[in-house]
């Protein structure tokens, strides 16, 4: 791409992390529209087609397309990964989109308005966190201030890009407590930002956040009558059945892919590995 002359290479003078590479490239750039595009991922031929009519409206700052597993067929960790991206982006987002509200417009593919991050990217090189400055949830954190601003952030299901997963566990794990840290961060620090914005999302993402906590909460609960009585929890773990069930076959109805009933054994990483 260095001899092409429609490429512009930057090249720094060391690792300084995705941020500030980030606004290396943006403060260097001249175009209404910026793309980001993360290093293992490859567009469909049409995405930026399909971005830049939702960027027409003045009043929205990022529009991000839908992610898919480019390695899907690597593993059995990688068939689940995709059918979570195809959940995130598609009952997930889709919802948030509905209130021009996506709280996270993924990094793998995401168009920005230029006049929009001008405006914010002062704010978010200078993001700290516990007295550090920040080196996780760039992704996250763009959006929370695009919003903060005043912006709509959207979703556009048709604009597809394929991305590379983690195909060994150890990665997988280690790759969703980062994430994990940056969604209850970053929520706290939005939390006075979601009712303006409409109680229903407000209700989704706060619900979001528990969720997890009420699981590890209801397994705990859960050993522990295991332990102290000698009782196993059936009630509890009937209802967690019931809900992995329910959930997989409205996907797969909506999908109209049999492949997500096989999502159910994501269950078992939710609960005793995340």
């Amino acid at each position: 791409f260095a001899r092409d002359p429609r490429f512009n290479i930057l090249l720094l003078p060391q690792n300084v992390g995705k941020r500030k590479a980030q606004i290396a490239a943006i403060r260097r750039s001249a175009g209404d529209m910026v793309l980001n595009v993360d290093s293992d991922t490859i567009l469909a031929s049409d995405v930026i087609r399909k971005l830049v009519p939702k960027m027409q409206d003045a009043a929205v700052g990022a529009a991000m397309g839908q992610l898919t597993a480019r390695n899907r067929n690597d593993s059995w960790l990688t068939r689940l990964i995709d059918m979570e991206y195809w959940l995130a982006c598609n009952e997930e987002r889709a919802a948030q989109a509905r209130f021009g509200a996506v709280m996270c417009c993924c990094g793998p593919c995401v168009m920005y308005r230029r006049s929009a991050l001008a405006s914010l990217l002062d704010q978010y090189e200078s993001q700290y966190f516990r007295g550090k400055p920040s080196d996780f949830g760039e992704d996250r954190h763009l959006t929370i201030l695009m919003l903060k601003a005043g912006f709509r952030t959207e979703y556009v299901p048709s604009a597809i890009a394929a991305t590379v997963v983690p195909n060994k566990l150890g990665p997988y794990l280690r790759q969703q407590l980062r994430w994990a840290r940056s969604t209850f961060r970053d929520t706290l620090l939005g939390l006075r930002l979601l009712p303006n914005l409409n109680r229903f999302l407000t209700l989704d993402v706060v619900g979001q956040n528990l969720g997890p906590l009420l699981l590890a909460l209801s397994v705990l609960t859960g050993l522990a009558q295991l332990a102290l009585t000698g009782t196993a929890p059936w009630l509890a773990a009937l209802m967690i059945v019931a809900m992995t069930m329910i959930r997989c076959s409205v996907v797969a109805l909506r999908a109209r892919q049999l492949r997500f009933l096989g999502f159910s054994l994501h269950t078992f990483i939710n609960i005793f590995l995340l």
